[in-house]
């Protein structure tokens, strides 16, 4: 019997796409720039909170590691944050968890830690296997409600979790904490301000819809 001839493999047509340097590089710096605004280095207005402070804000409220439960050590939360919703390294956690901390650089600290948070001066915080932290009672007011249905949800990085992409936040945070960021083509320095003359404004605000900016600066 004569043998069959094995039927040979259709050849590919390799295609080649003429692309100018521009359009490739406005594509490529345009997702990253997106992705470093948006998910990084700049806050969202609603919370005044970056996407790392978000986080490490919920996985303590998760863990019951609020202001009436005990100082849980730092490094379990780090550790939390990284393998849930944050996965970048330990040591932009710890020091974003550490600054909420200190009241010399934000006017209501978020986050009550127990040990060397470090100093005015710029002194280095100690490693976060000897810190201990847990929510300051004022973070209650940013994470009031969040379980119904007050915000919108997305998957965290590995489609495991959700997690909400803002905080309820009872509160203008963005106006009394300030915050600092510098992203691609984007940068902003919001100082902090007293905690009760932006509630007083935002009261006052509520009473008078079309009240002047100058009439607000009188209370702040």
């Amino acid at each position: 019997m004569p043998r069959k001839k094995k039927e040979e493999a259709p050849i590919r047509q390799e295609s080649v796409q003429k692309l100018a340097l521009e359009d490739i590089m406005a594509d490529r710096f345009g997702r990253y720039s997106k992705y470093i605004i948006q998910e990084r280095a700049l806050p969202d207005a609603r919370d005044g909170l970056k996407p790392v402070q978000r986080r490490i804000l919920y996985a303590m409220y998760e863990a019951k590691n609020t202001f009436d439960h005990p100082y849980h050590k730092s490094a379990k939360t780090v550790g939390n944050v990284i393998g849930n919703y944050h996965p970048h390294g330990d040591t932009s956690v710890y020091d974003a968890m550490v600054r909420m901390s200190q009241d010399w650089k934000i006017t209501t600290p978020l986050v009550d830690m127990q040990g060397n948070n470090g100093s005015i001066d710029d002194d280095p915080a100690a490693a976060m296997r000897y810190t201990e932290a847990r929510l300051a009672k004022i973070s209650n007011y940013m994470l009031a409600d969040i379980d119904r249905k007050t915000v919108e949800w997305a998957p965290n990085f590995s489609d495991e979790k959700m997690e909400p992409t803002v905080l309820p936040a009872r509160f203008p945070n963005l106006l009394i904490n300030g915050i600092s960021g510098i992203a691609a083509g984007y940068a902003t320095n919001i100082p902090p301000h007293n905690l009760n003359e932006v509630v007083s404004a935002c009261i006052y605000r509520l009473q008078n819809p079309e009240c002047t900016l100058d009439e607000i600066m009188h209370i702040v």
